[in-house]
């Protein structure tokens, strides 16, 4: 079975400010189903379109299938079945050997900015950047669907 194995972090703005990005990847993605056990995604960005289920989580793993699906049926399923929608811009910044995707939140999000790193094994080690701080792997605050229902800047 599919599983994703992936820790969210928060990052020190300072550092991050400094760091040489490569061009964001923007983002817009909905939720079919908000479901804690059985959540549905969908998201689009400039190159591709996906249909994403993911799992309830155990600490940093859940199981996960992911399809691209055509743009157009994104589009659709954004406007017929979401009223709200994630909007964040995506760094992928390479770091001892790991991809780093830092998520800058815009919208109802703006001013949050987290780091996810995809790991092989739950217990797997890693390096992080100077600029990768506290550990949110577990809060479930900063889920992606979380946020459509209680916005980071109403926190």
């Amino acid at each position: 079975m599919p599983q994703e194995i992936e820790r969210k972090f928060l990052i020190n703005k300072d550092l991050w400010e400094k760091v040489k990005k490569p061009k964001g990847i923007l983002i817009q993605q909905g939720y079919l189903s908000a479901n804690p056990e059985c959540t549905i995604r969908v998201r689009r960005t400039d190159d591709t379109s996906t249909l994403t289920i993911k799992g309830i989580n155990k600490g940093a793993v859940r199981t996960e299938f992911e399809y691209e699906i055509p743009t157009e049926d994104v589009e659709q399923l954004l406007k017929l079945f979401t009223e709200k929608r994630i909007s964040k811009t995506r760094y992928p910044i390479e770091f001892s050997g790991k991809c780093w995707e830092v998520d800058v939140f815009h919208d109802t999000n703006d001013g949050l900015v987290v780091a996810e790193i995809e790991l092989l094994s739950e217990h797997e080690p890693f390096e992080k950047p100077l600029w990768v701080t506290e550990e949110v792997t577990d809060d479930i605050r900063y889920y992606n669907v979380n946020l459509l229902e209680h916005p980071y800047v109403k926190w």
